[in-house]
């Protein structure tokens, strides 16, 4: 008898452990609970808004596992807001260990146009659930469901998970592959690592390494590679800058104010 009950607590704590290895795990200390990030939007001297990365000051917990509920907020302001006013907000449930999400949102106000959105990510059956919103109401009106890779992102969390990478053990040129899942399509993400190099912020003189999204051909930027990001090369990987050349002008994100999470 006692053999018979040995036998079983083995069989469900190896069970237990199966599921549980299906979740990759990634160690970092970049980023936690309760992380705020400000940033100015402008194209050349002109304030067209501002955006801000948070993180709650507490866990949620989706499919059985701990997650942080991270939120972006971007809205116009001043002329631009006149001219025409956005005010968006991206989500994700970010897994604490793995660094996938289990859920994502967005609530997108742009002029007249509205676009609500939830997905739903079951990271084990490889699946995303895709619950599109009423406009206004954000009442369901839809569900579809799409096979998506293992470990796949959504456009925040994606962010988020470059934050968690050991850039001193690349090369520069090392391209970094992200499958993400947006709107019902899956996009082959790849992000080019230039180096590390000296920038001025708000926050100080930093060192940062040098990220180049890979963009496909279209009407909106100028050049091959129209995109660059700079990450402070710290502990706390924070994202200093973005700039995007167009093809009237470059329109930059710069960092005005950072708080450390827990």
């Amino acid at each position: 008898m006692n053999r018979l009950i040995l036998f079983l607590f083995l069989l469900i704590t190896l069970s237990s452990g199966a599921a549980e290895k299906d979740y990759r795990v990634i160690p970092f200390e970049s980023f936690g609970e309760g992380e705020v990030m400000k940033y100015r939007v402008h194209y050349g001297f002109v304030t067209a808004g501002e955006a801000t990365m948070v993180v709650d000051n507490k866990l949620y917990r989706l499919n059985d596992r701990p997650c942080y509920r991270i939120d972006v907020f971007g809205e116009t302001t001043g002329l631009a807001d006149g001219l025409f006013s956005i005010d968006n907000n991206w989500g994700t449930f970010l897994d604490t260990a793995a660094v996938i999400p289990h859920k994502s949102y967005q609530f997108i106000k742009e002029g007249g146009y509205r676009r609500n959105r939830i997905v739903d990510f079951d990271q084990q059956q490889r699946l995303a659930r895709l619950n599109k919103l009423h406009k206004e109401s954000r009442e369901l009106v839809e569900v579809e469901e799409y096979e998506v890779p293992q470990n796949v992102q959504d456009m925040v969390s994606g962010y988020y998970y470059l934050r968690t990478l050991n850039y001193d053990k690349m090369k520069e040129g090392q391209i970094i592959a992200v499958d993400a899942f947006f709107d019902g399509e899956i996009y082959d993400f790849k992000v080019r690592y230039l180096g590390k190099e000296k920038i001025k912020t708000r926050l100080g003189r930093k060192r940062a390494v040098v990220l180049e999204p890979i963009m496909p051909d279209n009407e909106v930027f100028e050049g091959g590679n129209p995109i660059k990001v700079w990450i402070s090369d710290d502990q706390y990987k924070i994202p200093l800058k973005v700039r995007a050349n167009l093809l009237v002008g470059a329109v930059e994100v710069d960092i005005k104010e950072f708080r450390p999470g827990r």
